[in-house]
């Protein structure tokens, strides 16, 4: 017999990370969030995060290169949202890199980036237009991408505009 299940009470999801160091990635996502965490044991951390709704846990354990993990995101309704979250990672003082018009994920969208002690980047974006064509391959294979890399800290701004799909990727540096 069958049971059938109207509605699941989705709570939150969860995001469990790998650190090198968890007082090092605490003293990060305190930053990051603006939130203290609910949770502290030996090698182990939880950030209880309301908005958006987050359970989000750090592991410690060694380990040498980055995961198979791409990267981390939360998306927002506007880019007036990714304007004011770059504002508040730059007031706890994270390094912050934006991409705005860039093309993603076959969408238009501004976004801004941090990046954890690990290397595991963060981006908050919004998506401006959705569903875009593919684009057509450059002769040396790699798509074409267009628009404009800004880096940021309180300080120093450098933006890159980011034109040609076969010239080889520019190096930014970033300062703090």
């Amino acid at each position: 017999m069958e049971t059938e299940v109207d509605t699941i009470q989705t709570l939150k999801a969860h995001l469990a990370l790998n650190v090198r160091n968890v007082d090092e990635s605490i003293a990060f996502y305190r930053r990051m969030l603006g939130i203290e965490p609910s949770k502290v044991r030996t090698g182990y951390a939880k950030f209880d995060v309301q908005n958006p709704p987050l359970n989000l846990t750090l592991n410690q354990h060694s380990f040498n290169e980055r995961g198979a993990l791409s990267h981390l995101g939360i998306q927002v309704a506007s880019t007036l949202d990714v304007l004011a979250m770059r504002h508040k990672w730059e007031k706890a003082g994270l390094l912050t890199r934006d991409e705005m018009q860039t093309d993603c994920c076959y969408a238009l969208q501004d976004k801004t980036w941090v990046r954890d002690p690990d290397g595991n980047e963060w981006e908050v974006f919004v998506v401006l237009q959705d569903n875009l064509a593919e684009p057509a391959p450059c002769e040396c294979g790699d798509k074409a991408t267009g628009g404009t890399v800004v880096t940021s800290n309180l300080a120093t701004e450098t933006k890159q505009s980011i034109a040609s799909c076969c010239a080889p990727a520019s190096k930014v540096t970033l300062a703090r």
